[in-house]
């Protein structure tokens, strides 16, 4: 296994004005479930859209730097054809095509795959992680609970064969047990087909459970990354992720005197 995805050092910005990424860098290996943690704001969703190719939608721009996707490079491509590369991402909120049923949403996903046979082992391998989307495979999206929509997104980028998924907030409005279930089939699709993710989550403690690496972002930048067991027991990341504290309340790492920002060059 090798770097699937090299982020180097990547400056974004909106209606030419706004700078939201400020020399952002990570790297992700072929095979591994990587997180991105931060705050509301810090830019983890920017980060997903400039990797996949949707800043353009909402006048965002890579102005500088590089993203490399096994070994190519692809800032400035149109998503369609990011989309047919590998990379396959998995927007917040639930996103489906309401006045379709659950099948009509598969299909309407594998508009990349060259044949029907394709198409329909990409349904059954859906059904497999998601026996209940095959229950319900007749019933509009829009009438779906928020758990089966999630199911039904996933599905939807499965159906799609990426190489690379990302996932921004799967566990958004939904209970916890929902949340276990899904995140527990995200491992199963990681090691099963062998699919590469990048996580974004505010539930750092299930995101750094199921991870071999981590991110951590604030206004823009990476401030820290490391494997996710020695996140985990970072005093930093137990006081303002984890909920664990001695005083029980929060504070941003600009707080803490002693932390020290990283900018993590990559090559």
């Amino acid at each position: 296994m090798g770097v699937i995805l090299n982020v180097n050092n990547i400056e974004v910005i909106y209606d030419d004005v706004i700078l939201v990424l400020k020399g952002l860098s990570l790297q992700v290996e072929d095979g591994w479930i990587v997180c991105l943690l931060g705050a509301n704001g810090a830019g983890k969703t920017t980060t997903l859209k400039a990797i996949s190719g949707l800043l353009k939608t909402e006048e965002g721009e890579v102005t500088d730097g590089a993203i490399e996707f096994m070994g190519r490079r692809i800032d400035g491509m149109e998503p369609e054809k990011i989309v047919r590369m590998g990379i396959f991402q998995v927007m917040e909120g639930r996103r489906v095509f309401e006045d379709m049923n659950i099948e009509e949403n598969l299909i309407a996903a594998a508009h990349t795959q060259k044949s029907k046979t394709k198409m329909l082992n990409g349904m059954q391998l859906v059904y497999r992680y998601f026996p209940r989307l095959k229950e319900r495979r007749n019933s509009l999206a829009g009438y779906l609970s928020g758990g089966e929509q999630q199911m039904l997104v996933i599905g939807r980028a499965l159906m799609a064969s990426p190489k690379l998924m990302m996932l921004d907030e799967p566990s958004l409005g939904l209970s916890p047990l929902l949340v276990s279930e899904i995140f527990e089939i995200i491992q199963l699709i990681n090691r099963q087909e062998g699919t590469t993710i990048l996580l974004v989550e505010q539930n750092a403690r299930m995101a750094l459970n199921i991870s071999s690496h981590g991110y951590i972002m604030e206004s823009g930048r990476i401030v820290l990354d490391d494997t996710t067991e020695r996140l985990k027991v970072n005093e930093d990341v137990k006081m303002f992720y984890l909920g664990l504290t001695d005083v029980g309340t929060k504070r941003s790492y600009r707080d803490v005197k002693h932390y020290k920002r990283r900018k993590r060059w990559l090559t």
